[in-house]
């Protein structure tokens, strides 16, 4: 199961985590400020070619999921499933309200933690989307926005901290895993991205623990990446306070 856990990493997250890394060596060593760099999410994937542009984005959210169903299956195989780890449709409501009280708490937080980042110099300039002005900019941001939060949520908390326990791990070691690797791959976006999902991963965990599924954070991640993706879409140059580059 060791080697598993590393391959199931080394496909998904934590193959993010290292890639972040250079991206962040490389941020760090350009002449350039971190805060006049960007860090751009949901870019197109075609410029000018809106429907070939659509089927890359379709495909990188689809392919992006491929580690989740691996887990799924590895689960099964060993007489289980994603339904022990509260990825299930069994506690709808329960979920969403859960995971929107979450989203809300953390969503403001968050934001002012940014910012205050961004303009003390330690954080690059996040640029959540640059997709072009076309009909299914929206849909494709909020299908990336649940792509993300299945992935994170199943692998690197629900996955993560089972694998963690049956090595013998303490639930502490565990939860600093858990939570070092999620600020490790949102280091692209400097050291505000890095301690802010850490101390996210903290709760996210801790909630895990209390509750015993992973449902609601998928819905609180959705919703704060929601949040974000479509924020950023409608108010970038708008408004004075949200930084741009």
């Amino acid at each position: 199961m060791r080697h598993e856990t590393v391959l199931v990493l080394a496909l998904s997250l934590g193959a993010s985590g290292v890639s972040a890394l250079i991206s962040f060596i490389g941020a760090l060593t350009r002449p350039e400020a971190l805060s006049q760099q960007a860090a751009r999410l949901n870019a197109s994937a075609a410029p000018g070619r809106p429907w070939l542009d659509l089927a890359w984005q379709l495909f990188g959210i689809t392919t992006a999921l491929v580690p989740v169903a691996l887990v799924a299956h590895l689960l099964l195989r060993e007489g289980s499933g994603l339904r022990e780890l509260g990825f299930d449709g069994r506690r709808p409501w329960s979920d969403l309200g859960r995971g929107t009280l979450v989203a809300a708490g953390i969503g403001s937080c968050g934001l002012a933690f940014y910012l205050a980042m961004q303009a003390g110099g330690f954080n690059l300039t996040v640029q959540p989307e640059s997709l072009p002005p076309v009909w299914w900019k929206f849909p494709v941001l909020i299908l990336s926005a649940v792509q993300n939060s299945v992935l994170e949520e199943v692998i690197v908390v629900g996955y993560l901290l089972r694998r963690l326990g049956q090595f013998g791990w303490s639930p502490l070691a565990a939860l600093a895993a858990s939570s070092v690797l999620r600020g490790s791959y949102h280091l692209y976006q400097g050291i505000g991205g890095f301690i802010g999902n850490m101390v996210m991963g903290v709760v996210f965990v801790l909630l895990y623990r209390r509750w015993g599924r992973v449902g609601p954070l998928v819905v609180a991640h959705a919703l704060l990446d929601i949040g974000a993706f479509v924020g950023y879409a409608l108010l970038a140059g708008q408004v004075s306070w949200l930084p741009t580059v």
